[in-house]
């Protein structure tokens, strides 16, 4: 009895192509490429997933592959280049609460107080900037929308089939609008901080000439902070479920249904 092992080297060519797809988005996508997760630990995840989806994705793939080098390192580069489009554009909306977080610090005298965010690389950032941001991969793993991500690794394959060149121009105009989405979005997080500030330092600003003898910024700095925190305080909840609901929205994009 001959065992035909002709089949493999396409087998194993399909899932390289499938894992350059998987890893590449994987180390962009929110939550799940987040910098705090180890990068073997992220690998680990792409490897897992690229098993799970294999018998889905598979079929996508042409059945000779390996009867044409060319084509099959122009296959990687296609894969790449869609995994890596659609993880930058789904990763970008977790720059929201980096960029509302340094307005609401701006706002409430906390700009100089930086410390290392670890949901960003390890850099400094502000404080408020840092607290969001852990709380939204939080909020993201609890009310279990993380399960949007993989659903976006899925339905990949049915919205940018192998094989077919990446759209750069539909790929360049969701950039656009996902980065103009961010600031919006940043910038209404952050419109109550904004309003009570003006209001504030409008506020200091008069007293100031009602009252020129009294060292109004030794005071406006303890009462400036202690406003913001109150502020963060009651409005925590509301701004992180507005949040969610655009998180869940940018990654509705890439969801077929």
């Amino acid at each position: 009895m001959t065992i035909q092992l002709d089949y493999l080297p396409n087998i194993a060519a399909i899932f390289m192509l499938m894992f350059a797809r998987m890893g590449t988005m994987v180390m962009l996508l929110p939550a799940l490429g987040e910098s705090t997760i180890p990068t073997r630990f992220r690998l680990t995840i792409a490897l897992a997933l690229t098993i799970v989806l294999y018998p889905v994705g598979s079929q996508y793939y042409p059945a000779d592959l390996t009867s044409n080098t060319y084509r099959m390192i122009a296959l990687l580069f296609g894969e790449l280049a869609i995994g890596f489009g659609i993880g930058l554009c789904a990763k970008m909306i977790t720059s929201v609460l980096q960029i509302a977080g340094m307005i609401m610090a701006n706002q409430s005298g906390l700009a100089f107080a930086l410390g290392t965010d670890f949901a960003n690389q390890g850099q400094q950032g502000a404080l408020f900037g840092n607290f969001l941001s852990i709380l939204g991969i939080t909020l993201v793993f609890v009310s279990d929308s993380h399960f949007l991500v993989i659903a976006a690794l899925h339905d990949s394959f049915t919205i940018f089939p192998p094989g077919l060149a990446p759209p750069v121009g539909d790929f360049s105009q969701n950039a656009t609008e996902t980065v103009a989405h961010v600031f919006s979005i940043a910038v209404r997080m952050s419109a109550p901080f904004l309003v009570v500030g003006l209001v504030f330092y409008f506020g200091l600003g008069l007293l100031n000439k009602l009252m020129p003898q009294m060292q109004i910024f030794f005071i406006a700095m303890p009462v400036n902070i202690a406003i913001g925190l109150f502020l963060l305080m009651v409005l925590i909840a509301t701004l992180m479920m507005f949040y969610l609901d655009h998180f869940q929205e940018s990654l509705g994009k890439f969801i077929v249904g």
